[in-house]
């Protein structure tokens, strides 16, 4: 926001430079983005009265001026501008004078005419088009004849432009300070002073009630505060000079008087409000809703937009879409000179609508800037009083009896509790109780003291503060972060070393990249939707940000598959298709909407395309279950867990193919999934088939491991048996294999298995499966009859456990 220093001068006492002045808010507050002042190094111009005009002899659309600028003599000057007239206080850059981008103006002759100068439009001395009331081709600047300005006054000050502008960065949680009378807080509490806020008094002039000229409703929900007052019999015109250096010193162009007291209204309060010309809503009604099928609308800036059904908040007249509400006004009901009778709305609409609107429709506007940060609850109605009165003094209009409300959700201070030691404790400070309450004191809060804490009784313009670390911030922003007391840290010194959980971490990376994964860091912020997909825990709750930066960055995650997807997504936009990528990194759970987020490591992975492509020796082999399912058998055995890694087939994941999804088990401890994504959600993600896992890292780094011990590699022969059983077609590897394992004695060191079969010659409802058992032993060669009598114990199991049949 650009904030005009004899503007502020309005509020407080203040005889800092503006840099000094820029400098604490800096070091206090919010970011100073810039300190400038327009009229930088120009000079030599001034204010001059026209005394007469005469036609250039050699020219057409020249004409000779005589200016008085209040020296002994009249300067003349010889200009083509179209709009000259005698009597008219313009503005003259004398011989010698610097304007904008360094042009300098010096006498010569136009035509064979002697010129000692030249008049200017606003744009000519440093004026943006964005801001100057006129465009430059309807000629030069007039001053009103009612201003306060005579002929010789300096231009520069008269304009406003030799004042200093502090263009301050304002935070999503500062959204206070988009106002004078925000910024007058902050800086009053920076300077030990109250700031003299602006006066609201309502003179209702008219005859006429407001009520009997209009009706409105509202949704609560889309819009918690909502009213209007009519201000009748306007004169729409230019706005006073007074008015207009404020807007523009703010980077606003004024329009005309009703709007542009609007916009100051909204400047003063930091409340958006809106101006309807009445006789251009023929049904006498406003009605704020969601928009519809189909609905279009123009707005102010004269382009035709397609509104999203039950997306966007429109006013209404009941039927057709008047304006964006929060946004911008429509055009069918603008402000012009031949408006006479002005509606005047004042309203909360709901941010996360006004966010998401002026995002899909690129409409980023003053109004949406505020309603999408916060405004303050307690000045709506004040601010519609105090523009509609501004209204009736400039416009000669006359204020309705009445405000007409749809909408009037009151919300109840903030009380906050935090006690002294707290304080200190976290600032490192020695505060008396006395200078605490100085400091609440110079914030405009009402503290009461209760023993060493102090309840806080938070205003509603400083919706920011909730919590006592906010309390402790504000105490230390305002005592100075340059008073608080730096200390080195203390203690004895360690020998740097990796912890078990960081060696493990970086193991995971190097191990995964053995593999052919390629590394992938992605947010750890994304939409609530997502958020949810692939959790571990159904009954989780999300995160959510008070303040989000984009709609994309709502929610904690709770998975890291989503993020990877995103990334296999925007490969595959790229026609890059044969994609291998794992990640490393928390995610977030609650127990409770009101509980801190429990952060969790874990870490995933996901492979898509194919593992090889065709060559003159290899057909292409695409990526499946089995892929990514060995990458997760080879990353697991690097633990050497005490348990068993088991894998059960799962439909409890949604988001997963329920016919090609496993849950993977350390024992009896749940530790991930791992399986294809289903082909509904790759088709949601813009993706081809693709496979991932998940691991819970942190269970992972806490279950009991083996101690490692050196195996003797046996240099005596091996002996295999081959075993083909019929089992029903339920009966997974895993079960046969841990029974052969349970019971085929010490020496046996390997179970392979080498077919599948159902179908022809095979029973329904059957399989038949085949194993080669290997046995060794490391002290000597074994003989046939031990080999037979292990063999025989497994298949004497498998018989009587599985009922299988040995083929």
């Amino acid at each position: 926001m650009k904030v005009s220093l004899d503007w502020l001068k309005e509020y407080i006492d203040i005889d800092l430079k503006p840099n000094v002045l820029a400098e604490k808010i800096a070091r206090t507050a919010v970011e100073i983005e810039e300190v400038s002042q327009s009229v930088e190094d120009m000079s030599g111009v001034v204010v001059g009265k026209v005394l007469s005009v005469e036609p250039h002899p050699d020219s057409d659309h020249m004409v000779i001026t005589q200016i008085d600028i209040n020296e002994d003599e009249p300067v003349q000057i010889v200009t083509g501008a179209p709009n000259v007239a005698v009597n008219q206080l313009v503005i003259l850059a004398k011989h010698n004078a610097k304007i904008a981008n360094g042009k300098k103006i010096k006498k010569g002759k136009l035509r064979g005419v002697t010129s000692n100068g030249m008049l200017a439009a606003l744009q000519e001395i440093g004026f943006d088009d964005k801001i100057a009331p006129k465009d430059f081709e309807a000629g030069i600047w007039v001053f009103d004849e009612n201003e306060q300005v005579k002929p010789g006054d300096d231009a520069f000050k008269v304009l406003g432009m030799r004042d200093w502008i502090l263009e301050t960065g304002i935070t999503p949680n500062r959204a206070d300070m988009l106002s004078m009378n925000g910024t007058a807080y902050e800086v009053g509490a920076m300077l030990k002073q109250k700031p003299r806020l602006p006066k609201v008094e309502i003179n209702e002039t008219s005859e006429l009630e407001t009520k009997n000229l209009l009706k409105i409703s509202a949704d609560e929900e889309l819009a918690p505060k909502y009213m209007v007052r009519i201000v009748d019999n306007v004169e729409i015109k230019d706005s006073p000079l007074w008015l207009q250096k404020k807007l523009w010193n703010a980077g606003m162009r004024p329009i005309n008087n009703v709007v542009d007291a609007t916009n100051y209204a909204m400047l003063v309060f930091g409340q958006p409000l809106h101006a309807f010309d009445y006789d251009q809503i023929k049904s006498n009604e406003l009605i704020v809703r969601l928009s519809k099928e189909a609905e279009t609308l123009k707005t102010l800036d004269s382009i035709e937009r397609v509104l999203r059904p039950n997306q966007d908040i429109v006013v209404t007249d009941g039927e057709t879409p008047l304006m964006l509400a929060g946004v911008m006004g429509g055009a069918s009901t603008e402000v012009t000179s031949e408006s006479t009778r002005i509606i005047l709305e004042a309203a909360v609409f709901n941010s996360h609508y006004v966010r998401a609107t002026a995002r899909r429709h690129d409409l980023h506007s003053e109004a949406s800037q505020r309603f999408e940060r916060g405004v303050n609850w307690d000045d709506t109605e004040k601010t519609l009083n105090f523009a509609a009165q501004l209204i009736a003094e400039i416009a000669n209009g006359n204020v309705t009896k009445g405000v007409l409300t749809a909408n009037n959700v009151i919300k109840k201070p903030v009380k906050v509790t935090v006690s002294l030691d707290r304080i200190n404790k976290v600032l490192g400070l020695s505060l008396t109780k006395d200078n605490v309450l100085a400091i609440f004191n110079q914030l405009g809060f009402l503290t009461e003291l209760n023993n060493n804490e102090f309840e806080v009784t938070i205003p509603n313009r400083r919706w920011d503060i909730s919590i006592s670390a906010d309390l402790i911030e504000e105490v230390a922003r305002i005592y100075g972060y340059d008073n608080i007391p730096s200390t080195l840290p203390s203690g004895r010194p360690t020998v740097g070393k990796l912890s078990y959980k960081q060696r493990v971490i970086r193991s995971s990376r190097h191990l995964l990249e053995g593999l052919g994964l390629s590394q992938a860091i992605s947010y750890g912020l994304t939409t609530e939707d997502k958020a949810k997909m692939f959790s571990f825990n159904a009954n989780a709750h999300v995160t959510k940000l008070n303040y989000p930066m984009t709609q994309e960055r709502t929610t904690t995650r709770m998975s890291l598959i989503t993020g990877l997807l995103d990334d296999i997504a925007y490969n595959n936009a790229r026609k890059q298709f044969n994609i291998a990528l794992y990640e490393q990194g928390r995610v977030f759970y609650r127990t409770t909407d009101d509980a801190r987020p429990t952060e969790i490591e874990h870490i995933a992975g996901a492979i898509s395309g194919k593992l090889s492509n065709d060559n003159w020796h290899t057909n292409q082999l695409n990526v499946d279950f089995y892929a990514i399912k060995g990458v997760v058998e080879t990353y697991l055995k690097h633990f050497d867990f005490k348990a068993k890694i088991s894998f059960k087939p799962t439909k409890d994941f949604l988001q997963m193919h329920p016919g090609r999804t496993a849950a993977i088990f350390i024992g009896e401890h749940f530790v991930g999934i791992v399986g294809q994504v289903h082909p509904l959600v790759a088709q949601q993600f813009k993706i081809k088939e693709t496979y991932v896992f998940e691991l819970d890292l942190q269970q992972l780094l806490t279950l009991k491991k083996k101690d490692r011990e050196y195996k003797v590699i046996s240099k005596f022969p091996s002996i295999t048996r081959d075993i083909a059983i019929l089992v029903d077609e339920n009966i997974e590897h895993a079960t046969i294999k841990h029974l052969i394992d349970k019971n085929g004695g010490k020496q046996l060191v390997d179970i392979t298995l080498f077919d599948v079969y159902s179908g022809k010659n095979v029973l329904p409802g059957k399989k038949s499966m085949a194993y080669t058992l290997t046995y060794q032993d490391v002290n000597k060669t074994l003989i046939d009859e031990e080999v037979n009598k292990a063999f025989d114990k497994v298949v004497k199991v498998l018989i009587n456990e599985l009922d299988a049949e040995i083929r």
